[in-house]
């Protein structure tokens, strides 16, 4: 064979390797997106997130209020995750049912059920109307102003007198409060599109996250009960993964939220039982499985791979763990169990391993909606 043939074959099989290098290139990049999509389908019968989701959101709308004096914060909490349920799986019948059940509160009779204490448990009750404002317009084709009026009211009046830094007067250092201060200033950013509510936000989660996160990722309960408690963590995880949706890529405080979101997600991973489970206290195995924070952490961690925070091969799997597992504690009644009772804060930790399990509790019915939410999005 002269040179001229024996160099074009040799060029022609270099071509030829270089495609097939390309290919597999390709397919290997292309991994992470089909596993994050494997992740979140193909659901066994009855666990998929439409199918719970259902389920937990219809029940909601039958159960009487929490409490009869006025509408608590784990009320407020479920009620959002069963309108944005509703809307993400474009239920309008649901939906219709969600705002039925409210609109008896902006009556004269009802208002009284509208707790006005100035405290994060009742301020907190203005992300419902502003969630209603903005489904209003799909639901119509106008936004109904008395529920934005109302929602929005809440929310100013948490900042009507600043601290000195800042801060909501409501402040109190408990990680409770990170979800309860974060929605309802986010919500009103996402119904009138003003920053300022954002900036607040952001602001109190960064006071929150110097003050309350330890090294380990976790977070005390308050900075005089040195305990990483389940839920409280779980508030955490869900109020910080509420503001960094909202939150612009150049918000200038979004990059330390993320990081301290991050370092929480790395931490929650070696938590993690076998089961799938969190348990009551974090760091605790002893402790009991316990629904309420599993919901929580595994909302923000599907949310985390969804927005690409999170790396989806390492955390996708535990995500997926997570909500198949609190499935699993959802009775035939579509209540959810093991969720631990109320809880303030205190230095005990045989008070925190003591907690009862209460069936049915807001607390726990609130994190499967934002769950099966999030999967929908």
């Amino acid at each position: 064979m002269s040179a001229l043939p024996k160099q074009r074959a040799s060029k022609a099989f270099a071509t030829l390797v270089a495609a097939v290098a390309l290919i597999i290139l390709t397919l290997t990049l292309s991994l992470p997106v089909t596993a994050q999509t494997n992740y979140f389908t193909d659901w066994p019968a009855g666990t998929s997130p439409a199918e719970v989701g259902k389920r937990v959101a219809e029940h909601f709308v039958t159960s009487p209020h929490a409490d009869p004096r006025h509408i608590v914060y784990q009320e407020v909490c479920t009620w959002y995750g069963a309108l944005t349920f509703a809307q993400l799986s474009g239920d309008k019948g649901l939906s219709t049912k969600l705002i039925q059940r409210f609109d008896p509160l902006m009556t004269p009779a009802g208002a009284g059920l509208i707790g006005q204490d100035r405290h994060v448990d009742f301020s907190v009750f203005g992300a419902v109307p502003l969630e209603i404002y903005l489904q209003t317009q799909t639901q119509t084709r106008t936004k109904d102003q008395k529920y934005l009026d109302l929602g929005k009211s809440f929310a100013d009046r948490q900042w009507e007198d600043p601290t000195p830094d800042g801060l909501t007067r409501e402040t109190r250092f408990w990680i409770d409060d990170m979800y309860m201060i974060t929605t309802v200033q986010v919500q009103a950013f996402r119904a009138t599109g003003d920053s300022k509510y954002l900036d607040r936000a952001a602001l109190e989660m960064e006071a929150y996250l110097d003050r309350l996160q330890q090294p380990n990722g976790l977070f005390f309960h308050a900075p005089d009960a040195p305990f990483y408690w389940g839920r409280g963590n779980g508030w955490v995880a869900a109020g910080m993964t509420e503001l960094l949706r909202a939150l612009p890529a150049d918000h200038p405080r979004r990059a330390r939220i993320l990081a301290a979101y991050r370092k929480m997600m790395q931490a929650l991973l070696g938590f993690q039982g076998r089961d799938g489970m969190w348990r009551q206290l974090v760091d605790h195995p002893e402790a009991w499985p316990e629904t309420s924070s599993t919901g929580m952490f595994t909302f923000a961690l599907i949310t985390g791979v969804k927005n690409g925070w999170l790396d989806p091969a390492t955390y996708g799997p535990a995500a997926r763990k997570g909500w198949l597992a609190l499935v699993g504690y959802i009775d035939q009644n579509a209540d959810v169990t093991s969720v631990c009772e109320g809880t303030g804060k205190k230095n005990d930790l045989d008070y925190y391993l003591a907690r009862a399990r209460r069936t049915g509790d807001f607390h726990g019915q609130a994190p499967v909606l934002w769950c099966a939410s999030a999967l929908l999005r």
